[in-house]
């Protein structure tokens, strides 16, 4: 019953709001209502009034009204630390499927006074408590062999500002936890400052959306198909850590693998030492993913594949062409680097 009434609540205050990434808060979007403590305020008010009229005690009497009019003016007080803020939304980050996207915000005050205690969070998605989002996130997490500590992930989803003065630029992160296209949780600008008997609020939806592209899963990418260029190859190449060429020897580290450890060295007096190997990607080699190409069997493995193999080529600087199940009779677009992988990000991220 409580969920169907929180989900009913949710239905109306989105109703009320328009997405917009620029919203102003004003009379028709910040609502106040008593807050927990201010709940027992209330009933505190209601029983001076009942033993002051019982028992036609004045001094109760008394009492009940200046406790009426604390409570009149907590309103205002309350209210006016919202009312008349600008929010506006400024970037939001892409990212991989299972992590966090950051979202940056703006908010502006337009009154001369400052606006105090202000707490900005996003919302919990479906109608989740915040708890139960982080122990949902947690278990899938687990499942991905990754750990996630729960306090740090509501600190970077919350932030309180002491004081508002004029502008702010903020910085929050939204939880993701499939890949494709992110509708941003509505935000939440709330205080109960300065009494805490009332709790003044409002929610902010915004228009623009975030996308998500497939948490990236590793494979022989080494083994895909290379297209070489009509320059004339060159012997220098690039090398990334691997296991195919010996490089050098380095001093031993405590808590590396045994298996990289040179035995005869160590045979020979003269102490520990760590092997380490490269693999050798040619400059004028380019590679050509696809998605046909791909070990994996099911569809959003393949996807994960391409991922991983677009974020390595644009780490190394190496040119590459993705072609996606949809772009098999189109021709591929070929680049390298950094933001030539995020746009190839981008296209897997929009894959149906």
């Amino acid at each position: 019953m409580s969920q169907r009434l929180s989900q009913a609540l949710r239905r109306w205050f989105a109703k009320r709001a328009p997405r917009s990434d620029h919203a102003t808060l004003n009379l028709g979007n910040v609502y106040i209502f008593f807050s927990r403590e201010g709940l027992l305020f209330a009933v505190l008010l209601l029983i001076t009034l009942i033993a002051g009229i019982n028992y036609a005690n004045n001094l109760v009497l008394g009492l009940c009204f200046y406790l009426l009019s604390v409570w009149l003016v907590s309103i205002y007080l309350t209210f006016v630390q919202v009312a008349g803020l600008q929010v506006r939304l400024l970037e939001v980050t892409m990212t991989e499927a299972g992590t966090e996207l950051w979202v940056t915000l703006q908010i502006y005050s337009q009154s001369q006074q400052p606006s105090r205690q202000l707490l900005v969070n996003f919302q919990p998605q479906s109608g989740q408590s915040f708890e139960q989002s982080l122990e949902l996130r947690g278990s899938q997490s687990a499942d991905n062999r990754q750990h996630y500590d729960k306090s740090a992930i509501a600190k970077q989803t919350q932030l309180l500002l002491p004081r508002l003065q004029d502008q702010q630029v903020i910085r929050l992160c939204v939880p993701t936890y499939h890949r494709g296209e992110l509708q941003l949780p509505p935000l939440q600008i709330k205080t109960v400052y300065p009494l805490g008997i009332m709790r003044a609020w409002a929610y902010v939806y915004f228009a623009r959306t975030a996308w998500v592209y497939p948490k990236p899963e590793a494979f022989a990418w080494q083994a895909l198909s290379l297209t070489v260029s009509s320059e004339t190859l060159s012997t220098a190449g690039q090398y990334i850590a691997g296991q195919d060429d010996f490089e050098h020897l380095d001093n031993y580290v405590e808590g590396q693998s045994l298996a990289r450890v040179s035995w005869a060295q160590v045979a020979r007096g003269q102490g520990m030492f760590s092997k380490h190997f490269t693999d050798t990607i040619s400059a004028n080699n380019e590679r050509r993913l696809a998605y046909a190409d791909m070990p994996a069997r099911s569809h959003e493995q393949k996807l994960a594949q391409l991922a991983y193999a677009v974020l390595m080529l644009g780490q190394l600087n190496v040119p590459f062409q993705m072609q996606l199940p949809d772009e098999v009779n189109l021709a591929a677009t070929s680049g390298q680097g950094t933001a030539f992988a995020q746009s190839c990000l981008l296209r897997l991220a929009k894959v149906p």
